[in-house]
């Protein structure tokens, strides 16, 4: 009689609009979730990406310093070679002047020394000059270089320092958490950090009487004393998402499978955290899974348990990382 009662109670409350757009709901809450974790992905992916890129550049900066000190080392040597051919040149006029006297076959000979000098000379500096300018583009370049490996620097290391700000914060709420549900820790209730995200986990034991979707006593105290640790946190995004296992729904009424049992729940959930939690209804979204998400397998009573489950995962805002990531 209770079902047949809940049947027609829930045929003539939620029509065929109401029904359609809670699967809607539920498949943006899907969508939600995949680019939550496909923007987990690529943050993890940009981050490995600067760190490559930071690495490049540190090579790069590397290989300069060892071509602009080879250039020195080539520029210097071609100062000594030159001040070696001045001091020679200087010689030689202090010879020519000398030998002018003593024949014109000897001051020919003087003469081409000399000028063949001249133009070794001129060869050089020609040489030097090229050099300095080699030396100086090289220097220029790594000036800019050393600029650009700041900046990566800099990037790299504000981005991990929000990455760690958002897992020790995370942690945190992590640890408040188990702490407020440590009375529920034997009746199916867990509390996990994965991803970078907090999943608390209800079976339905805890919450629901078979095949229902009316939260019972024990249940709504487990939910309002999550709201109360989480109701103040103002840079997360909360998704309830309801699960089943694989035996079929044989109720009536408006459920007609699991997996409309399982957004009926997950609603029923974000009801009480919102009205009795006093949660921000923005904060939350309501999702049903149905049976294609099990944590266990549905060979076993066990098992079957374990599917028959809430999960509130609790998403860090990453804006301040896209913000980043964009520049």
């Amino acid at each position: 009689m209770a079902l047949a009662a809940l049947a027609l109670f829930l045929g003539s409350c939620v029509p065929a609009k109401q029904y359609n757009d809670l699967k809607a709901t539920q498949e943006k809450c899907e969508n939600e979730r995949q680019d939550l974790t496909n923007s987990n992905r690529t943050l993890t992916a940009e981050n490995d990406e600067l760190k490559a890129d930071l690495e490049s550049l540190q090579k790069k900066h590397s290989r300069l310093k060892e071509d602009t000190t080879a250039l020195n080392k080539d520029y210097r040597r071609l100062r000594l070679k030159q001040k070696d051919l001045d001091d020679r040149n200087q010689e030689l006029l202090t010879r020519l002047q000398s030998a002018k006297d003593e024949g014109s076959e000897e001051n020919k000979k003087l003469v081409k020394i000399l000028r063949d000098t001249q133009e070794d000379l001129l060869k050089r500096e020609d040489r030097l000059r090229e050099l300095e300018q080699q030396m100086n583009a090289k220097e220029r370049r790594l000036a800019d270089l050393e600029e650009e490996l700041k900046d990566r620097e800099a990037r790299v290391k504000e981005l991990e320092d929000i990455i760690a700000e958002k897992d020790a914060a995370v942690r945190a709420l992590k640890d408040r958490i188990s702490q407020a549900l440590l009375g529920f820790k034997d009746k199916g209730l867990t509390v996990e950090q994965r991803n970078g995200k907090i999943y608390v986990s209800l079976e339905a034991q805890l919450l629901f009487p078979s095949g229902s979707t009316v939260v019972n006593a024990e249940g709504k105290k487990a939910l309002l004393d999550l709201s109360e640790v989480i109701r103040d946190e103002k840079d997360i995004t909360i998704l309830v998402e309801g699960h089943t296992d694989t035996d079929p729904y044989n109720g009536g009424g408006a459920i007609k499978d699991n997996w409309d049992l399982s957004v009926m729940r997950a609603t029923a959930v974000v009801k009480i955290m919102t009205n009795e939690g006093k949660m921000d209804q923005t904060m939350l979204t309501a999702a049903g899974r149905g049976e294609y998400v099990p944590v266990a397998p549905n060979t076993t009573a066990e098992g079957k348990a374990k599917n028959r489950r809430i999960e509130v995962i609790l998403t860090p805002n990453l804006d301040k990382l896209f913000e980043i990531i964009n520049e």
